[in-house]
């Protein structure tokens, strides 16, 4: 399987200066393979990916308007133009069903003002030196801040720079899967808004709400930067405060949903989530706090961690009424409003907690579907 092994670098200006002219070329030569490819489909002609290469970057290089892009090392060209290609492939897969997953859009052309710029370059651009700098084809060597060793040599690297102003290297690199030892515990995970997280053991996980915490310094960052003047230096400064802020956020969200998922993924040999509807959610009333929780990303580690290291992760449908079931007698109880946190059940009399006996019939309802898989003779108990 392959990972991502994501560093922080440190270009000097000149670095900088020719990363910048990298980022440009590789967006232009992006953008010429979108243009000839949607002129060619006006004209009624298909353009090959060999052809289309050919046009964008060699036939391109030897032209007065495109001569600049002799500066930049032919490899970030290159994979540009097969970006572009995986893009329109995406596109056309989706649309035609081929591809899983939610119907993607027709690839849009990039810009300068994109918040993310980024280059890629496979084996013949790049290099880690003896000194454990890395080489870049024309643009020499990069200081790395190495958090720790890589497993093998990449196959890729991507110089990425955020909003922030920040670069990084992300390497790809091919790694076997680490079976963990088995573990004797499974668990049922219910996610929310108020507590982050309920598991079936009865441990409870607070939500940390990153962005409500940090709501007044963001609000004040942004205050200021509408009082700038457009395309003056004080509000390019300000909006470079505004987004280092915003990425402080968003480390700390993402680091706090390693430790979180990565503990679950070791102390657990099974692991049952809801499949919930994120993008819908982010789409209604509780949109913010939703976002802020970060179950996407969340629910994203989940599967990979449980695939890398040897665990089980079994998802229960959405439309499955966790929070109606009574998980010690099984009785369907009916829907209850948000605002009712603790209720009793009708038939046996149990006082269940809401969350932690949504969390139970998750784990018994993921728990019946696994063993199904396996070829047991287990159904759901609703």
């Amino acid at each position: 399987m392959q990972l991502r092994y994501q560093f922080r670098i440190e270009p000097t200006a000149e670095q900088r200066v020719a990363l910048a002219q990298a980022f440009g070329c590789a967006r232009v030569v992006f953008n010429d393979c979108l243009r000839l490819r949607q002129q060619a489909y006006a004209g009624g002609s298909i353009l090959s990916d060999t052809e289309l290469q050919k046009q964008a970057v060699t036939e391109a290089k030897r032209t007065p308007q495109r001569a600049w892009l002799t500066d930049v090392s032919s490899v970030v060209l290159v994979q540009a133009c097969q970006d572009a290609h995986r893009s329109h492939r995406n596109w056309l897969d989706s649309i035609s069903g081929r591809r899983k997953g939610r119907t993607m859009g027709a690839p849009r052309f990039r810009s300068r003002k994109d918040n993310r710029q980024s280059i890629r370059l496979t084996r013949n651009g790049f290099r880690i030196r003896a000194n454990r700098k890395l080489y870049l084809a024309k643009i020499g060597e990069v200081a790395v801040r190495w958090s720790r060793r890589l497993p093998n040599d990449p196959s890729s690297v991507t110089i990425v720079r955020d909003a922030a102003g920040r670069f990084f290297a992300s390497f790809v690199v091919e790694v076997s899967p680490v079976v963990l030892p088995a573990a004797d515990s499974e668990v049922g995970i219910d996610l929310g808004l108020t507590t982050f997280a309920v598991l079936s053991d009865g441990t409870t996980i607070t939500s940390p709400k990153f962005l409500r915490r940090a709501e007044r310094k963001l609000r004040r960052a942004h205050q200021s930067l509408s009082r700038k003047q457009k395309g003056s230096r004080n509000r390019a400064a300000q909006r470079l405060r505004v987004a280092r802020a915003h990425a402080a956020v968003a480390d700390a969200r993402r680091d706090w949903a390693h430790k979180q998922s990565t503990k679950i993924i070791r102390e657990n040999q099974a692991v049952f989530i809801e499949d919930l509807p994120v993008h819908g959610l982010a789409r209604s009333r509780m949109a913010k706090s939703v976002h802020d929780a970060g179950w996407g990303m969340f629910i994203r580690m989940l599967v990979e961690k449980a695939a890398r290291y040897g665990r089980v992760l079994g998802r229960v449908d959405r439309f499955y009424p966790s929070s109606q079931i009574c998980s010690s007698c099984g009785a369907l109880d009916g829907p209850k409003p948000l605002s009712i946190r603790i209720w009793q059940c009708a038939s046996c009399g149990t006082v269940h907690d809401r969350d932690l006996n949504a969390a139970k019939n998750i784990h018994a309802a993921g728990r019946a579907e696994w063993l199904n898989a396996c070829g047991e003779s287990v159904s759901l108990s609703a």
